[in-house]
This record gives structure tokens, C-alpha cells and sequence, in this order.
């Protein structure tokens, strides 16, 4: 049961599917609601500009029906003013024309917003299966288109009688009617029905509009498999991340393992914290922390340290002060200036006795570390961390 609800597509669609569909070109598309732009913008212009287009086609017929006995036996005068009218035609009907593309050019815009791929144009051979032609023709996406089909003819069909029997009266009127005042009453007609058939696509385009887009979400969901893989993909396989952070911090502790020989002291819990300190004069504004360690990597702070005789200071509550306020490579805070400068004064001394003997030095107290630096104050009942 589990491998099936695996392979079951019930997760939504990632945004890196989204944008990879939309890069191949998949996005909703209604036609319906192109269709009804285009209609309305349609009527629309042609109410708008119904007179100027009457009065150029009744220019255009009455010159057209006059023609001149030179030009009626000259072809190419003949041709000439076909071409003249041609141009006159197209002019007049240009703005509706351009209106028309923009709008049909506009429309897919306002579900799917300004997309060009020439990834749609690519052949698809498999369109061509006539196998998957046949599961297309009894398909969800059919029944639905099907549906569409018959609400369209039913809507725009009992609109269409009932516009043309609303205006029966004026339409046989026409036939007695003069020509210019015919034709400007044929074009109120043919745009007050055109914009009731056209209208009645507004309902279909607001089923289908809302369906297209949950449909184009139904077809992208994803498995939960392919929803791991992807994650996969995007963010790395989990267990390859934990090697690399594991090789990071392994890389990151021989780093620091190598600077332990170049301190000047190590600060010590005495087992518990490990922090190593260096500072040079004229280079550094303070002593900065080369390296820290708790527990097994303090011991190990310890041994590279004896190795290479760096010396060893036990200051319980500066070395847990330095262990929890300071980060590796960042100066000692201000507030602790004070007791790390009576550790390095002391490891000046001892190393001055070293080299030339005399008195050895006294060990620091080193305990003047503020209380809310020391974590061993902030444990109830003042349990200690050593």
C-alpha cells in the first residue's frame, strides 16, 4: 500500500515543475475566453465604427458599380482600379483588423501572462500514435470539451433564433428600404446580434477559465517520489550533505590543529575546555583564539600542545568564558582583556625564565572573569561544568 500511495500523483505541483513547464511552453489556455475577447472586442469596434464603415462600403459599392467604358474594355485600367479599391477596402478596416490581433494577442495574457517558447512549435512524434489517439478521444479532457460543445451550441443557438425572431420585422423591412438608410440599419442589426450571441460566451468563459487552471494543476501534481528525487536534486542527497559537512569539520579541525603550536598559551578547565591564544605585538589590536576544543578535542588541544612545549594555564572560569564567548579566529572579548593580559603577562615571564633563568614566575589567578561570562554562574543551583 505504501509503494502505491508512492506512485499516486497526490502532491501539488513544485514551483521548479511550474517553471519548467512554463518553459516548455505548458501553461493554462482557455479559448473560450479568447474567443469571447475577440467577439466583444469585435462588436465592440464595430459599433464604435459602424458609420464610418457603412459610409466606405457604400463608397466602395457605388464606385465599384460605376465603372467607365475606357476602363471596362482596358485590362490593366481595369486591374488598376481593383487595386485602388483593394487598398481602399483595406484601409478602411485596418484599425478594426489591428484591434482584432491585439486582442487575440492579449487574451491568452490574462490567465498565463507574457510567455514565448519555441519549445511548442517542436515536432511531437507522439502525437501521431494512433494509440494515444484513441485514449485522447475517450479522455476526461474530451467528455469536458464535448460538454463545452453542446452548452455553446445550445447557448448560442437559442440566442441566434431568438435574436433573429426579436428582429424579424426589420430585417423584411430592409428589402424596401433605401440603400443608405438600409445599410445603416443592416449594421445596427448585424452588431446588436452579434454582441447578444457574443455574449452569451461569457458564461462559458467563466466555467471554463477557473477549470483550465485547476486542470493545468491536476496534470502537473507530483508522486511523493518524484517529489524525494527532486529534493534531491534541488538540495542534495541528505547523506552526501553529511559526509561533506563531516569532511568540512574534519578539514576545519586540522586547521585548527595546526595552529595550536604557533599559540602562546593554552587555557585549560582542566580537562572539560581547551582554548588556544596568540597575540603579536604591532599585528593584532588582542589576543585572538586560535583554536578551542571541548572535551575529547580538548585533550587532544592539550597533548599537540605539550608536544610542542606551548604552555598550559588551568583557569576553570576564563577558559569557559573564552569556550562560549568567543568564536574561533575573533579577538578575547573587552570584558576579558583584563585577565587574559595576566595569563600572556605570565607567559612572557616563563618563557623569559626559561631562556635565561632567575626566579620563576608566580601562576595567575586569572579569576577575574565576569559573571555572566562564566557559564558555571548561569547553571541553577551553581552546578559546576568542570
Amino acid at each position: 500500500m505504501s509503494e502505491e500511495s508512492d506512485l499516486e500523483k497526490t502532491e501539488p505541483a513544485s514551483p521548479r515543475k511550474l517553471e519548467k513547464s512554463r518553459d516548455d511552453g505548458q501553461v493554462p489556455r482557455s479559448a473560450e475566453l479568447s474567443t469571447f475577447a475577440v467577439l466583444i472586442a469585435a462588436g465592440g469596434s464595430l459599433w464604435l465604427m459602424g458609420d464610418h464603415l457603412t459610409a466606405q462600403l457604400t463608397s466602395l459599392m457605388r464606385d465599384g458599380m460605376r465603372v467607365p467604358r475606357d476602363v471596362a474594355f482596358d485590362s490593366g485600367l481595369l486591374f488598376e482600379r481593383l487595386f485602388g479599391q483593394s487598398l481602399h477596402t483595406l484601409f478602411a478596416f485596418a484599425p478594426f483588423l489591428i484591434l482584432m490581433f491585439l486582442v487575440a494577442l492579449a487574451a491568452p495574457m490574462l490567465i498565463s501572462g507574457w510567455l514565448f517558447t519555441w519549445k511548442s512549435l517542436a515536432p511531437d512524434f507522439k502525437r501521431l500514435n494512433p494509440v494515444s489517439g484513441v485514449g485522447r478521444m475517450f479522455s476526461w479532457n474530451s467528455l469536458v470539451e464535448l460538454t463545452k460543445a453542446l452548452l455553446k451550441a445550445t447557448l448560442i443557438g437559442g440566442v441566434g433564433a431568438w435574436t433573429i425572431w426579436h428582429h424579424k420585422e426589420a430585417v423584411l423591412s430592409l428589402i424596401a428600404a433605401p440603400l443608405a438608410l438600409g445599410a445603416g440599419h443592416m449594421g445596427d442589426l448585424v452588431v446588436m446580434s452579434f454582441l447578444a450571441i457574443a455574449g452569451t460566451m461569457i458564461l462559458i468563459a467563466a466555467v471554463d477559465v477557473p477549470f483550465q487552471i485547476w486542470d493545468h494543476h491536476r496534470k502537473l501534481r507530483m508522486t511523493k517520489e518524484e517529489v524525494r528525487k527532486e529534493n534531491k536534486e534541488t538540495d542534495g542527497d541528505p547523506y552526501i550533505k553529511a559526509r561533506i559537512r563531516a569532511q568540512q569539520r574534519e578539514m576545519s579541525r586540522k586547521r585548527m590543529m595546526a595552529e595550536v603550536p604557533k599559540a602562546d598559551v593554552i587555557v585549560t578547565n582542566p580537562t572539560h575546555y581547551s582554548v588556544a591564544l596568540k597575540y603579536e605585538e604591532g599585528k593584532m589590536r588582542a589576543p585572538r583564539v586560535v583554536a578551542k576544543g571541548s572535551h575529547l578535542l580538548a585533550l587532544k588541544i592539550r597533548e599537540v600542545g605539550e608536544q610542542h612545549k606551548v604552555p598550559l594555564l588551568e583557569a576553570p572560569p576564563l577558559a569557559r568564558a573564552l569556550y562560549h564567548h568567543a568564536e574561533l579566529g575573533d579577538e578575547v572579548p573587552q570584558t576579558l582583556y583584563n585577565a587574559v593580559a595576566e595569563v600572556l603577562a605570565y607567559v612572557y615571564q616563563l618563557r623569559r625564565h626559561r631562556e635565561y633563568g632567575g626566579k620563576a614566575p608566580h601562576m595567575p589567578d586569572a579569576s577575574a572573569v565576569p559573571a555572566e561570562l562564566d557559564p558555571e554562574h548561569a547553571m541553577p543551583g551553581g552546578e559546576r561544568t568542570e
